[in-house]
Protein backbone atom coordinates (compact mmCIF):
# COMPACT_ATOMS: atom_id res chain seq x y z
CA UNK A 1 0.00 0.00 0.00
CA UNK A 2 1.26 3.54 -0.91
CA UNK A 3 -1.83 5.57 0.11
CA UNK A 4 -1.00 9.33 0.26
CA UNK A 5 -3.40 10.89 2.48
CA UNK A 6 -3.88 14.88 2.92
CA UNK A 7 -3.52 16.00 6.39
CA UNK A 8 -5.23 18.90 7.38
CA UNK A 9 -4.72 20.73 9.90
CA UNK A 10 -7.70 21.75 12.97
CA UNK A 11 -8.81 24.94 11.26
CA UNK A 12 -8.63 22.56 8.07
CA UNK A 13 -5.56 23.98 6.31
CA UNK A 14 -3.97 21.69 4.07
CA UNK A 15 -0.76 21.31 5.63
CA UNK A 16 1.20 17.70 4.94
CA UNK A 17 0.31 14.36 2.24
CA UNK A 18 1.56 11.67 4.15
CA UNK A 19 1.03 8.17 4.26
CA UNK A 20 -1.74 5.68 5.54
CA UNK A 21 0.84 4.44 8.42
CA UNK A 22 1.35 7.56 9.89
CA UNK A 23 -2.26 8.28 9.77
CA UNK A 24 -3.71 5.85 11.28
CA UNK A 25 -1.00 6.64 14.01
CA UNK A 26 -2.69 9.63 14.65
CA UNK A 27 -6.13 8.39 14.39
CA UNK A 28 -5.41 5.22 16.49
CA UNK A 29 -3.58 7.93 19.20
CA UNK A 30 -6.58 10.21 18.83
CA UNK A 31 -4.64 12.67 17.42
CA UNK A 32 -6.81 12.91 14.40
CA UNK A 33 -9.62 12.27 12.82
CA UNK A 34 -11.07 11.14 9.43
CA UNK A 35 -12.81 14.11 7.72
CA UNK A 36 -15.45 12.69 5.50
CA UNK A 37 -16.83 14.57 1.93
CA UNK A 38 -19.42 15.94 4.22
CA UNK A 39 -16.76 17.27 6.54
CA UNK A 40 -17.63 14.93 8.80
CA UNK A 41 -15.26 13.87 11.49
CA UNK A 42 -14.83 10.38 12.65
CA UNK A 43 -12.46 8.75 15.61
CA UNK A 44 -10.75 5.66 15.02
CA UNK A 45 -13.84 3.85 16.78
CA UNK A 46 -16.54 5.61 14.61
CA UNK A 47 -14.30 4.72 11.39
CA UNK A 48 -13.91 1.15 12.14
CA UNK A 49 -16.96 0.76 12.82
CA UNK A 50 -18.36 2.50 9.65
CA UNK A 51 -15.25 0.98 7.94
CA UNK A 52 -17.42 -2.56 8.46
CA UNK A 53 -20.07 -0.70 5.75
CA UNK A 54 -17.82 0.46 3.01
CA UNK A 55 -17.59 -1.55 0.20
CA UNK A 56 -14.74 -0.37 -1.54
CA UNK A 57 -12.31 2.44 -0.54
CA UNK A 58 -10.32 4.40 -2.87
CA UNK A 59 -7.01 3.58 -0.52
CA UNK A 60 -7.89 0.17 0.06
CA UNK A 61 -8.38 -1.46 3.40
CA UNK A 62 -6.55 -2.68 6.40
CA UNK A 63 -7.50 -6.13 7.34
CA UNK A 64 -6.82 -7.80 11.23
CA UNK A 65 -8.00 -10.95 12.17
CA UNK A 66 -11.38 -9.09 13.63
CA UNK A 67 -12.01 -6.62 11.54
CA UNK A 68 -11.29 -4.24 8.19
CA UNK A 69 -10.79 -0.48 8.51
CA UNK A 70 -10.79 1.80 5.22
CA UNK A 71 -7.44 3.74 4.71
CA UNK A 72 -8.81 7.44 4.98
CA UNK A 73 -8.11 9.87 1.87
CA UNK A 74 -8.43 13.18 4.09
CA UNK A 75 -7.33 13.15 7.95
CA UNK A 76 -7.98 16.53 10.06
CA UNK A 77 -5.21 16.89 13.00
CA UNK A 78 -7.42 17.59 16.53
CA UNK A 79 -4.42 19.66 18.33
CA UNK A 80 -1.96 21.33 15.53
CA UNK A 81 -3.43 24.58 14.60
CA UNK A 82 -0.49 25.82 12.74
CA UNK A 83 0.42 26.37 9.52
CA UNK A 84 3.98 25.02 7.34
CA UNK A 85 7.17 26.97 7.52
CA UNK A 86 7.00 29.77 4.32
CA UNK A 87 10.49 28.61 3.65
CA UNK A 88 11.37 25.63 1.50
CA UNK A 89 13.61 23.34 2.76
CA UNK A 90 16.36 22.27 0.76
CA UNK A 91 15.85 18.27 0.76
CA UNK A 92 16.55 15.61 -2.18
CA UNK A 93 12.72 15.23 -2.39
CA UNK A 94 12.10 18.77 -2.49
CA UNK A 95 14.96 19.28 -5.44
CA UNK A 96 13.36 16.10 -7.31
CA UNK A 97 9.28 17.91 -6.65
CA UNK A 98 11.09 21.71 -7.61
CA UNK A 99 12.66 19.99 -11.40
CA UNK A 100 9.72 17.77 -11.79
CA UNK A 101 11.74 14.89 -12.04
CA UNK A 102 13.70 16.85 -14.95
CA UNK A 103 17.61 16.79 -16.08
CA UNK A 104 18.08 20.39 -15.92
CA UNK A 105 20.89 20.24 -18.71
CA UNK A 106 18.86 17.96 -21.57
CA UNK A 107 15.04 18.23 -20.23
CA UNK A 108 14.00 14.53 -19.88
CA UNK A 109 12.11 13.07 -17.27
CA UNK A 110 13.72 10.67 -15.60
CA UNK A 111 13.15 8.06 -12.31
CA UNK A 112 14.69 9.26 -9.31
CA UNK A 113 17.16 6.35 -9.26
CA UNK A 114 18.32 7.58 -12.70
CA UNK A 115 19.07 11.48 -11.72
CA UNK A 116 21.71 13.10 -9.57
CA UNK A 117 22.17 16.06 -8.03
CA UNK A 118 24.96 18.58 -9.93
CA UNK A 119 26.50 21.42 -8.52
CA UNK A 120 26.23 24.04 -11.49
CA UNK A 121 29.44 25.30 -10.23
CA UNK A 122 32.08 22.55 -9.08
CA UNK A 123 32.59 22.05 -5.72
CA UNK A 124 35.97 22.05 -6.69
CA UNK A 125 35.62 25.33 -8.21
CA UNK A 126 34.20 26.89 -4.73
CA UNK A 127 30.51 25.77 -5.91
CA UNK A 128 28.06 25.75 -2.92
CA UNK A 129 25.49 23.26 -2.10
CA UNK A 130 22.33 25.26 -1.67
CA UNK A 131 19.17 26.11 -4.27
CA UNK A 132 20.97 28.44 -6.49
CA UNK A 133 23.57 25.88 -6.88
CA UNK A 134 21.94 22.33 -7.68
CA UNK A 135 20.37 21.03 -10.33
CA UNK A 136 18.74 17.81 -11.37
CA UNK A 137 21.03 15.77 -14.07
CA UNK A 138 20.97 12.32 -16.00
CA UNK A 139 23.59 10.35 -15.78
CA UNK A 140 24.83 10.62 -19.47
CA UNK A 141 24.38 14.50 -19.08
CA UNK A 142 26.47 14.22 -15.34
CA UNK A 143 28.91 12.79 -17.18
CA UNK A 144 29.46 14.95 -20.23
CA UNK A 145 29.57 17.59 -17.72
CA UNK A 146 32.22 16.38 -15.51
CA UNK A 147 33.70 18.87 -12.69
CA UNK A 148 33.33 22.02 -15.36
CA UNK A 149 30.58 24.56 -15.46
CA UNK A 150 27.82 24.14 -17.95
CA UNK A 151 29.82 26.22 -20.08
CA UNK A 152 33.04 24.94 -20.20
CA UNK A 153 31.18 21.29 -21.14
CA UNK A 154 29.20 23.16 -23.70
CA UNK A 155 25.78 22.15 -22.06
CA UNK A 156 22.73 24.37 -22.17
CA UNK A 157 20.59 24.81 -19.17
CA UNK A 158 16.66 24.03 -19.71
CA UNK A 159 16.27 25.31 -15.63
CA UNK A 160 17.99 27.39 -14.33
CA UNK A 161 19.05 26.55 -10.55
CA UNK A 162 16.87 28.92 -7.98
CA UNK A 163 15.18 28.82 -4.56
CA UNK A 164 11.19 27.51 -4.85
CA UNK A 165 9.04 29.75 -3.46
CA UNK A 166 6.47 28.31 -1.07
CA UNK A 167 2.77 29.57 -2.10
CA UNK A 168 0.55 28.48 0.71
CA UNK A 169 -2.74 29.27 -0.52
CA UNK A 170 -3.29 27.52 -3.66
CA UNK A 171 -6.90 25.31 -4.56
CA UNK A 172 -6.38 22.22 -5.01
CA UNK A 173 -8.78 19.39 -5.84
CA UNK A 174 -8.75 16.46 -3.83
CA UNK A 175 -10.59 13.11 -4.92
CA UNK A 176 -12.71 11.78 -2.14
CA UNK A 177 -15.20 8.68 -3.26
CA UNK A 178 -17.01 10.58 -5.87
CA UNK A 179 -16.83 14.04 -5.20
CA UNK A 180 -13.87 16.38 -5.59
CA UNK A 181 -13.19 18.44 -2.70
CA UNK A 182 -11.46 21.68 -3.00
CA UNK A 183 -9.13 22.87 -0.44
CA UNK A 184 -6.00 24.90 0.33
CA UNK A 185 -2.32 23.64 0.18
CA UNK A 186 1.01 25.23 -0.12
CA UNK A 187 2.87 24.25 -3.71
CA UNK A 188 6.40 24.31 -4.86
CA UNK A 189 7.03 26.83 -6.97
Amino acid sequence: MSSDILLLNRNFYAIHITDWKRVMTLLYRGHASVLDEDFRKYNFDEWKDLSQMIENSPNGFIRTVSFKIAIPEVAVLEYYDELPDSEVKFTRKNLYSHYEHKCCYCGKKYNVKDLNLDHVVPRAQGGQTNWENIVLSCFPCNIKKGSRTPAEAHLTMHYKPNKPSWRPSVLLGVKTGLRVKMCYIGILN
